[in-house]
């Protein structure tokens, strides 16, 4: 029986070929899911009993990190991209850290809810109130799944397992996390909107 023996380069062509596609149907399937919440807002919220309040401060912090962060992402994509590994590999600790900001303010925005009677269950939660709780949440656990990401691709990084060639992760985290902050964009101005 003959052996098959695949060539580095022929590897590095199939992970280019195949990565960038596969992540693209996991996010559409994400847009999906969020679709369908969205809706199911939009129709609850029709039906009345809808406690109206105000998005918390630290949501709108949380929105300047997330953009800040899809700079750096940016940045050390565009590095990567030109063989600065160094640099691009700093700027993904930068982007890991920011994230892991993002989650922080968010999770002190939810204390806020709290504290101003805005429940996720419970005798006393609202309709409004569990789905403003289902959105973000289930946003920040995208967001856990990116963070953790950012974590393998720095390290990946810090061990030089990238190249000018070969940096096909940093650019697979980077549209994951562009997707992201994309969608909290789009969910915290259909939060603050569609009241």
């Amino acid at each position: 029986m003959k052996s098959i023996y695949i060539t580095p380069e022929e590897a590095l062509d199939a992970k280019r070929k195949t990565a960038k596609p596969l992540m693209w149907v996991g996010i559409v399937g994400i847009i999906m899911f969020f679709s369908g919440l969205t809706s199911a807002y939009i129709v609850r919220q029709a039906q009345g009993d809808w406690l109206y309040f105000d998005v918390p401060q630290l949501f709108y912090i949380s929105t300047a990190v997330i953009l800040a962060s899809s700079l750096t992402m940016f940045l050390a994509q565009w590095l990567a991209s030109k063989g600065s590994m160094k640099e691009a590999t700093a700027l993904l600790a930068v982007t890991t850290v920011l994230g892991i900001a993002f989650l922080v303010t968010q999770y002190e925005g939810f204390l806020d809810l709290v504290e101003s009677g805005i429940y996720f269950t419970g005798i006393d939660s609202n309709a409004s109130g569990s789905f403003f709780n289902v959105l973000v949440w289930a946003h920040a656990a995208h967001i856990i799944s990116g963070v953790l990401a950012l974590i393998f691709t720095t390290i990946k990084a810090l061990l030089n397992k990238y190249t000018v060639e070969n940096h096909i992760g940093i650019e697979v985290c980077g549209i994951y996390w562009h997707f992201l902050d994309i969608l909290w964009i789009y969910l915290i101005l259909f939060l603050v909107f569609i009241r």
